[in-house]
């Protein structure tokens, strides 16, 4: 049975509630992951992991947990391709799913754009976070999990 798991340092606020119903609605045992207390809800499919402060260090907890087809909810475009290298599933917060097909050029584009900034050019960041990237997410996450548990 698919795992949620869930990079909780960076994750928006809107989204909780968006989650949560998914989680209760389709009992989807979930792990979040984070380096502080983070709250998504209250539900008995839902444990939450603190791990020690530090760069990347829930990442390296999610991936050492993932197994093939899981699911991870994610920002961090390297992590999406450390899920995306061991035949699991990530979605980013403003909907996008990424894919084998797609992995390399988020990262890519990531990539470029750190390098640009640590060459002194000051970037305008990423655009705010809005309902249409909600609705965007909710979309997303409805039609990957509806395709995965037609599977099942």
């Amino acid at each position: 049975m698919l795992t949620l798991y869930v990079d909780g340092d960076a994750f928006v606020n809107l989204l909780k509630p968006i989650l949560l119903r998914a989680i209760e609605r389709l009992s989807i045992e979930t792990v979040v992951v984070s380096n502080k207390k983070i709250n998504i809800g209250k539900s008995k499919y839902i444990n939450y992991i603190i791990v020690d402060a530090g760069a990347d260090e829930a990442d390296h907890k999610i991936v050492e947990m993932l197994k093939e087809g899981d699911l991870v909810i994610t920002a961090d475009i390297p992590l999406a391709d450390r899920v995306i290298t061991k035949n699991a599933h990530a979605i980013d917060h403003r909907g996008a799913l990424y894919t084998i097909d797609n992995i390399k050029q988020y990262l890519a584009m990531r990539n470029l754009m750190e390098g640009i900034r640590e060459s002194g050019v000051i970037t305008k960041g990423p655009k705010p976070f809005t309902p249409k990237d909600a609705q965007e997410f909710a979309n997303q996450l409805n039609s990957f999990l509806t395709k995965y548990l037609k599977k099942r």
